[in-house]
């Protein structure tokens, strides 16, 4: 059974850095899309970027520049490095799997393309 388990979270400044890391022992796929999301509270879910076993990376346009997704393989684990971090961007960040390297290409930040999912970790960026 595949887990997804986030972890990093926390609160931070305005402007600050913080690096989320997805554990996920189970999920052995040669070919997937893995992807960050975040939901803040009354807002729907948006997909911050993804990243495909072919090492394409796709980012939202609000975090490009300013954020990272990246995959050690040999620890099974998916980063998120989040640079300039802004007030508005506190939100549960969600860790996402899919072993269709298709979703990355055409619906990265589609929610339900997404077979597997982490319970989140929170960000929280004070002003």
């Amino acid at each position: 059974q595949v887990q997804l388990v986030e972890s990093g979270g926390g609160s931070v400044q305005a402007g600050g850095s913080l690096r989320l890391s997805c554990a996920a022992p189970g999920f052995t796929d040669s070919s997937y899309c893995m992807a960050w999301f975040r939901q803040a509270p009354g807002k729907e879910r948006e997909g911050v970027a993804a990243l495909g076993s072919d090492r394409s990376a796709r980012y939202a346009d609000s975090v490009n520049g300013r954020v990272t997704i990246s995959r050690d393989e040999g620890r099974n684990t998916l980063y998120l490095q989040m640079n300039s971090l802004k007030p508005e961007e506190t939100a549960m960040y969600y860790c996402a799997a899919s072993p269709a390297l298709r979703v990355c290409w055409w619906y990265y930040n589609v929610n339900s393309r997404y077979t597997y999912w982490g319970q989140g970790t929170q960000v929280t960026v004070s002003s």
